[in-house]
């Protein structure tokens, strides 16, 4: 028996359609799902990829983390080590193979603080208030439907909790996003940005964002444009320098 519990997406009642919410469709391409291996984990360790997002990210002993998209488990067992035995980290994922692989990772290396989480492609399946920290590393530009999966994620975090977001500025089919318009669609989910640095360490930059004091009804949520230069946005800044590592 596995020393983690895979919870599935499904609850095994029916879904009226009439009875869901209505969401925009982004206004933009979005990239198709990628390898699971952005690159090899040596390879990410030797510039210190998954210790300075951690540093940056505040990620401390006793957290409850969710790693998004979590794949072979990178940032997972990573996660797992940092938080410690009194903290917990959820590996979400939509690929079933996938997580069945890093279930065999986990019961391997015996990391009792970790449990998986098969999520659907716009919802994260995420229990509500219980997450210090959500990770979206190299996958935000591969979700179909980005304002609704942010909507239905707004409730997981904690008072206090951030996402944590990690990508490359070029276009969204190109397996990456222009940081203005990451920016646009998190606020106009209902977040606000925290902070924001370019990081050539991550093969990319590294985007904090915490949620508002309201989440906004799905009506409200109008997708942002692809090119947000043409809206007037200012480029991301954050309100608190973030300390290099």
């Amino acid at each position: 028996m596995l020393p983690l519990a895979l919870l599935g997406a499904c609850k095994g009642q029916a879904i009226v359609e009439e009875d869901q919410p209505r969401f925009p469709a982004p206004d933009r391409p979005v990239s198709n799902l990628g390898s699971n291996e952005f690159s090899t984990e040596d390879q990410r360790d030797s510039r210190g990829e998954a210790t300075t997002v951690m540093d940056l990210a505040e990620i401390e002993p006793g957290m409850t983390v969710a790693d998004i998209g979590a794949g072979n488990g990178y940032y997972t067992v990573r996660l797992a080590e940092r938080v410690g035995d009194e903290g917990r980290v959820l590996a979400q994922d939509i690929d079933s193979d996938a997580l069945s692989r890093l279930g065999r990772r986990i019961e391997r290396q015996r990391l009792e603080n970790v449990s998986i989480r098969l999520g659907e492609p716009a919802d994260p399946m995420l229990p509500e208030n219980s997450f210090d920290r959500i990770f979206m590393v190299h996958m935000y530009h591969e979700i179909e439907q980005p304002y609704e999966f942010l909507w239905r994620m707004w409730p997981a975090l904690r008072e206090g909790g951030q996402v944590i977001v990690v990508d490359i500025d070029r276009p969204t089919d190109q397996h990456g996003i222009d940081p203005l318009l990451l920016s646009c669609e998190f606020r106009v989910a209902g977040y606000e940005l925290v902070a924001f640095r370019d990081a050539p360490e991550l093969a990319g930059y590294y985007a904090q964002f915490k949620a508002a004091a309201r989440r906004p009804s799905p009506e409200e949520i109008l997708p942002c444009r692809g090119d947000q230069a043409a809206m007037g946005e200012e480029a991301p800044s954050a309100p608190e320098k973030k300390k290099k590592v």
